[in-house]
């Protein structure tokens, strides 16, 4: 927190931290470095009052606002470990990971709002703790004046930080202490709690912030990220803090109160650079043109994308319509398990080209290498393999938390000697770098192999098709054979002209053999709550094990489960 907010106070105390943008649309709240830190102070000190020391962990589960910020800035000031929940899981969710990492308190609100809607907080952390003896207390602040119930173990955080002093001396810490825990899933199933350190990873997030989206001092940084993913620990947080930066916290929905919201922000609060995920690019790009050309976005300067890799017609969109062809479009790709961006096309040569969709050059002292079934180093260009990094960097993840077995099984263990990302990718003639998807949504028809997101980006440029999802099922003859899950976009009449227009795009930005043997429409696809889709279920509906859907608690919507059931049903019977 030093780093954060106290070298700033001393030299500009009046600097603008945060902009908070809330749900209710044009009422944003400005906070200064001053102010933050005496915020941080004071949180800091009411949590040392009730016990918490160096080393407990703390479990945050709020919307996104300057006391969630001030909560994380608290925990690591007095050298407690945050484990930030994401502020739409449910209470099993939210209890697994309390019991998985210790805690010993949780902060929450009373509710969160977002898209107009309230979500109960209090109640889904009253039910989670039932099943948690070693929670001592809950600390409550109020985002809306909705009383809820209190009981014992309750503390109202607004009052108690009243009471505190505005001081609090910062814990001395070691460069490999522990500053925070965050839980993401595995293949497995089983959310891994993944580690992160203090130095490494603060100077890993702040460098990346800096050079990636050539962040100038004065700048609005608008990263419209969540806290409860790493996107937002590192670049709503940590990163944008440490480098002095201008922040912007956005706590509503693209389409809340209507899909010009983004864009309305960015021309209110002078943005500069805006970085959000392909998912809501897509959703937004289904609305057209006229939403985005409403508002003026002369201020912005660089526009990043993060989450999954960006579909070609999305960037086209992303870059043209909202950045009117003159900004700087970085795709970055990087994981939970990385702490900061790895690879993007900036930073570079000066006015170094930038292909669409593609991440394409290593951070500093990143060395990607492509590795081939046997384990071999694919060396060359126009190649494809299994994506690892040869050297360990400042922000790596150091450990699983309370299984390191686990975290050298899925990370060190398939190449001996290097980080394996889990994702496939592909390095063009240039030597540039392409992420083609999960390894595991790799699929291989008739000896070829194939990522599943490369048919999904071949059908995602048909004008009626704003989402797909392709999976691989057991194939008689093939092996595997490709199954697709579409959105359109009107319910359009002609369904089966578009499958056949779908069927010809494939096989023409491919292969024949890409070409899915399925093709089912669906209203929509099954999505977490980071718009990640689920192909698991996907799957599981295929290869009709629907009995056993494992856990659907990460799903923005459960109820997608069975309407994508129904709909497999009579294409079957069809």
């Amino acid at each position: 927190t030093v780093n954060c907010l106290d070298q700033h106070v001393e030299k500009s105390p009046d600097r603008v931290a945060l902009i908070w943008e809330r749900d209710e649309p044009g009422t944003a709240v400005h906070v200064t470095y001053r102010e933050l830190l005496d915020l941080t102070c004071r949180l800091a000190n009411t949590l040392k009052k009730y016990g918490i020391q160096k080393g407990d962990k703390v479990a945050i589960y709020m919307s996104v606002s300057p006391l969630s910020v001030a909560a994380m800035l608290a925990c690591a000031r007095i050298g407690a470990v945050h484990t930030v929940v994401f502020a739409g899981f449910s209470a099993e969710s939210l209890a697994g990971r309390i019991m998985d990492s210790g805690c010993k308190a949780v902060i929450t609100y009373n509710q969160g709002v977002r898209g107009g809607r309230i979500i109960e907080l209090k109640t889904t952390v009253d039910e989670a703790v039932k099943s948690c003896p070693n929670i001592k207390h809950v600390f409550v602040a109020q985002r809306t004046d909705n009383k809820v119930q209190m009981g014992d173990r309750d503390i109202p955080l607004e009052e108690e930080m009243a009471k505190a002093a505005s001081v609090c001396a910062p814990e001395s810490m070691d460069s490999e202490d522990i500053l925070f825990m965050l839980y993401t899933s595995g293949s497995t199933g089983k959310p891994k709690g993944i580690v992160h350190t203090q130095a490494g990873y603060l100077l890993y997030a702040a460098v990346t912030h800096k050079y990636v989206f050539d962040y100038q001092q004065g700048d609005v940084f608008g990263c419209v990220a969540d806290i409860g993913w790493i996107t937002g620990h590192s670049y709503v947080v940590y990163g944008p803090l440490c480098n002095g930066a201008t922040s912007v916290l956005f706590e509503s929905t693209p389409v809340y109160p209507d899909p010009g919201r983004y864009w309305e922000v960015v021309q209110r609060l002078k943005i500069n650079q805006f970085y959000g995920a392909p998912t809501a690019i897509r959703l937004l790009l289904n609305y057209g043109e006229e939403w985005v050309k409403k508002y003026d976005r002369s201020s912005l300067k660089t526009l990043g994308s993060v989450g999954e890799p960006i579909n070609n017609e999305a960037w086209q969109w992303f870059y043209n319509v909202v950045g009117e062809g003159r900004c700087t479009l970085v795709d970055t790709w990087w994981q939970t398990e990385t702490g900061g961006i790895c690879i993007a096309p900036r930073p570079s040569e000066e006015k170094a080209e930038i292909v669409p969709a593609m991440a394409m050059r290593p951070f500093f002292g990143i060395v990607p290498v492509l590795m081939d079934e046997n384990g071999k180093i694919i060396e060359g260009n126009d190649v494809s393999g299994a994506l690892c990094i040869a050297q360990p960097w400042p922000g790596m993840a150091r450990t699983i938390y309370g299984d390191h077995q686990r975290f050298v099984d899925a990370y060190f263990k398939a190449y001996p000697g290097y980080y394996f990302t889990g994702d496939g990718a592909y390095r063009t003639k240039k030597g540039y770098y392409q992420i083609t998807g999960r390894m595991d949504d790799v699929i291989n028809i008739s000896g070829h192999r194939l990522g599943t997101a490369e048919i999904e980006d071949a059908m995602a440029g048909h004008p009626e098709v704003p989402e797909t999802a392709v999976i691989g099922y057991p194939h008689k003859i093939k092996g595997e054979g490709a199954f697709a899950f579409i959105v359109l976009k009107e319910q359009a009449a002609h369904i089966d002209q578009v499958k056949e227009e779908l069927r010809t795009i494939v096989a023409s930005k491919i292969a024949k053999y890409a070409v899915p043997d399925h093709i089912l429409v669906v209203k929509r696809l099954p999505k977490t709550r980071s718009g990640k889709i689920m192909r698991r279920l996907l799957r599981k509906v295929v290869t009709e094990q629907s009995s056993n859907m494992g856990d659907v608690t990460t799903l923005d919507d459960p109820s997608v489960v069975k309407e994508i059931l129904d709909a497999y049903q009579k294409y079957k019977e069809k």
